[in-house]
């Protein structure tokens, strides 16, 4: 066994300082750029496609979740999400099809698909979409999945989406994100798009588009009315990343009720699987406190045996 000499612990120590040293000079570096990079929107558009080219010129590659994979730390390394990635494994074994809205580059998508499920990506955002592509390519799973570069809302148009990343999201000032940065995005409704595709099959919806999942439900209508209930994993947040101003999501009633009117149960999406109830809704919404630990929920057939 090798055991360094003093002299080389020392040098050791003394480069590890320097790297931390660094470290945190480019840190405060970026603190400083940022809000002067933010108050110029074509300078900070532009530093933004020179960051996400740099990024892009990694190719995927095989990580320990068991498929190639590229564009987000975490994910990558299997340590993004990790309850609901278990949840998500959980329910795959129990449906057909796979519909992700707010597909992001793909981490949900590739779970999907290396299960041999046929999938539906829904996702607007530029770069993300070029991750999306490149993840399901660099595993050969392009014929089992469809893509759809839109946004999903209530209506066929164009819309803002502010923001990037796994915080885009169609709602101005969503979790502090500028208004500057935005970009036009092509949207539908979910029921032009699928219409009866999927009609007696067994579903599985994965929904993530930060704050915006009331707009998409009423477009969802022949999804929400299917039968057998498709089994849908939501992000719904109840206090948080509400635009300055909002303390309370002002949809989160509306958004539950479009479940709950058809007959589905909702449950936290967490360790504890614990029952939502429109009491508890209502107390957040009259005393204007989240009282939710998580901001994501499965809605499904209380008569099917989830897990």
């Amino acid at each position: 066994m090798y055991f360094p000499s003093a002299s080389a612990a020392s040098k050791i120590r003394i480069r590890t300082l320097t790297q931390m040293k660094l470290i945190r000079q480019k840190m405060g570096l970026i603190q400083i750029i940022k809000p002067l990079v933010e108050r110029f929107p074509s300078v900070a558009m532009a530093y933004r496609q020179i960051r996400d080219i740099r990024a892009l010129s990694n190719e995927p590659q095989l990580t320990r979740l068991g498929f190639k994979f590229n564009g987000n730390k975490k994910m990558e390394n299997g340590l993004f999400e990790p309850i609901e990635t278990n949840l998500v494994k959980k329910i795959l074994p129990k449906v057909d099809f796979v519909v992700n809205i707010g597909a992001n580059i793909g981490y949900y998508v590739c779970h999907a698909l290396q299960s041999n499920k046929k999938v539906f990506a829904f996702e607007p955002i530029e770069i993300n979409l070029k991750y999306l592509l490149r993840n399901i390519k660099a595993n050969n799973w392009q014929e089992n999945c469809e893509i759809f570069p839109v946004a999903l809302s209530n209506k066929t148009s164009i819309i803002e989406i502010y923001g990037g990343g796994t915080g885009a999201s169609l709602i101005k000032g969503w979790a502090g994100s500028s208004e500057k940065y935005s970009t036009f995005v092509p949207c539908s409704t979910l029921n032009n798009l699928l219409g009866d595709r999927l009609v007696g099959n067994y579903v599985f919806v994965i929904v993530d588009i930060e704050g915006a999942e009331n707009m998409m439900l009423e477009g969802a209508t022949k999804l929400l009315d299917m039968n057998p209930k498709p089994i849908w994993l939501v992000e719904i947040s109840g206090g948080e990343h509400q635009p300055r101003g909002t303390k309370i999501n002002p949809h989160i009633m509306e958004t539950f009720e479009k479940f709950w009117q058809r007959g589905y149960v909702a449950i936290t999406a967490d360790n504890q699987l614990r029952k939502i109830s429109r009491e508890e809704i209502l107390k957040i919404i009259e005393l204007q406190v989240d009282s939710f630990e998580t901001h994501n929920f499965l809605f499904y057939d209380e008569n099917r045996n989830l897990f």
